[in-house]
């Protein structure tokens, strides 16, 4: 299967750099590019990327925003969102990945690890998001909510099983680990996250990780 790819960066140089990366690889082609926000949102619709590349910072819209158009609520386009931001501690990551996408990069990584991510958010899964929403989350625990407020009513449709399962996916925890947690196979595990991404009309394990902390579920520090 070929990966369509859209660089979205207002660095002319980086958008090149990350093309040339890009295209040495068979399976990966890239669609387009765009320097701001806005252009992003027009190419997406005029080419239908499987997999956008995100600046954050850029003129007119910003990435967050761009983002939250994309893969945000509602949104049920294919696209699915990886933001490259160049400091790891960018106060905007927690924001994107709130809206919608579904892990992001720096934008040193390594030429390897920028391919392997592209290939796991295009299939549907969130780039090391759970650990790293994490430590994002414990990092920016004052914007979030007290834990005194109810927690949302989406949460009563969930099974014990499934709130054990999202409580494990907020830690980090891959398929593989939670089913040794919970002493199940991995395939029971993979149903259950499904279910639970269906119920909570989530994407992704990064928005399934965030909505645990935001709802309350779990609390950041804690586990």
């Amino acid at each position: 299967m070929t990966i369509r790819v859209l660089l979205v960066d207002d660095q002319p140089l980086l958008r090149t750099g990350f093309r040339m990366i890009l295209e040495a690889e068979s399976d990966l082609v890239v669609v387009g590019e765009a320097g701001d926000g806005q252009q992003a949102l027009d190419q997406v619709r005029a080419l239908q990327p499987d997999v956008v590349l995100m600046d954050i910072r850029m003129p007119r819209m910003d990435g967050v925003e761009a983002t939250r158009r994309i893969a945000g609520p509602g949104r049920d386009g294919p696209a699915k969102v990886l933001v490259l931001t160049t400091f790891d501690l960018d106060e905007y990551v927690v924001e994107a990945l709130r809206a919608g996408a579904s892990g992001f990069l720096l934008k040193d990584v390594p030429a390897e690890e920028l391919v392997q991510a592209i290939r796991v958010v295009a299939d549907g899964a969130a780039m090391l998001a759970p650990s790293i929403t994490r430590r994002l989350l414990d990092m920016y625990a004052t914007k979030l909510p007290s834990g005194e407020e109810a927690p949302p009513q989406a949460l009563s449709a969930l099974t014990e099983r499934e709130l054990e399962v999202l409580k494990l996916v907020a830690r980090g925890l891959s398929n593989a680990e939670i089913a040794a947690e919970l002493f199940v196979s991995e395939t029971t595990v993979k149903t259950h996250v499904g279910h639970v991404l269906t119920k909570l009309q989530l994407r992704d394990r990064v928005q399934a990780a965030v909505y645990a902390y935001e709802s309350g579920l779990v609390r950041p520090g804690t586990l």
